[in-house]
């Protein structure tokens, strides 16, 4: 994935994501995102694998947009017909997110228009295209994204809706698996790396503990030890042991240890939950 390609140093503009599996393709389409004047920032990917890494991808810039409840990125221009996962496929898993980007699909493929207006998608764009009708194809995200804006930071409104479900994209000899976080138990962390645990298995991902532990917070995972994130509901047993306090997760008897730095906030979450013991 080329994670970094400039456009216009504006951060009020907009930041998208382009996929094409073709190199020339994905070229074209970059190139003609960073000539429009309200592009800030253009990521690219080459297969939908890489396109689905970037929303867990711990580049500064898009940390602080997930942080503040905003999509990783504002829009996604995307081919249909990659190898692998598709560019229809992808799309259904970046349209059910929540907080999702805008959805654009640039093809040479014009019998999926109907299928890519089901999901959502503001534009459907034939190769080959013109500077104008990509510029027209902008329009019709920001026109989009000026409809779904809350009101100004601090001026009042709901707080920012956080992802339902966020989706995990996991390499798995060769093939991408998405990891829903409402299957994961636990995670432990291994370096830069972490280790989800589901109901079928484990998990290494290259995002780190401290990242998940922000990112999931409100969707009821709590940090009970510098190596160990937790799902809070899982939690049916807080216990003392010989080195200190326990957890208990699930029916599946899986003991983690509490750090003493985390005892007293955990205890407070559990009570906090309605749960005593």
């Amino acid at each position: 994935m080329r994670l970094t390609v400039s456009a216009h140093d504006d951060t009020r503009k907009l930041i998208v994501l382009a996929v094409d599996d073709e190199l020339a393709g994905l070229d074209e389409l970059s190139h003609g995102l960073q000539n429009n004047p309200h592009i800030h920032r253009v990521f690219q990917a080459s297969d939908a694998s890489d396109a689905l890494r970037l929303f867990s991808h711990d580049d500064p810039e898009l940390a602080a947009r997930r942080a503040t409840g905003l999509p990783t990125v504002d829009a996604v221009f995307a081919d249909i017909d990659m190898p692998g996962l598709s560019g229809m496929e992808m799309s259904r898993v970046i349209a059910a997110m929540n907080p999702s980007p805008v959805l654009v699909f640039v093809t040479g493929h014009a019998e999926e228009a109907v299928n890519a207006f089901d999901l959502g998608a503001v534009d459907y764009v034939l190769k080959p295209f013109q500077q104008d009708r990509l510029d027209r194809s902008v329009a019709r995200v920001r026109e989009k994204l000026a409809t779904v804006a809350g009101p100004p930071a601090g001026q009042g409104g709901a707080e920012p809706v956080k992802n339902d479900d966020e989706v995990i994209p996991v390499e798995l000899a060769g093939t991408t698996k998405l990891i829903p976080r409402s299957s994961v138990r636990w995670v432990e962390a291994q370096g830069d790396y972490a280790r989800l645990f589901t109901t079928e298995g484990s998990h290494l991902v290259r995002i780190p503990l401290a990242q998940l532990e922000e990112r999931w917070e409100k969707a009821g995972f709590v940090r009970i030890h510098r190596s160990f994130l937790v799902a809070l509901p899982l939690i049916t047993e807080m216990r003392m042991g010989q080195g200190g306090y326990q957890v208990v997760i699930g029916n599946e008897e899986k003991v983690l240890p509490v750090s003493r730095r985390h005892t007293r906030a955990l205890k407070d979450r559990i009570v906090g939950s309605g749960r005593g013991g």
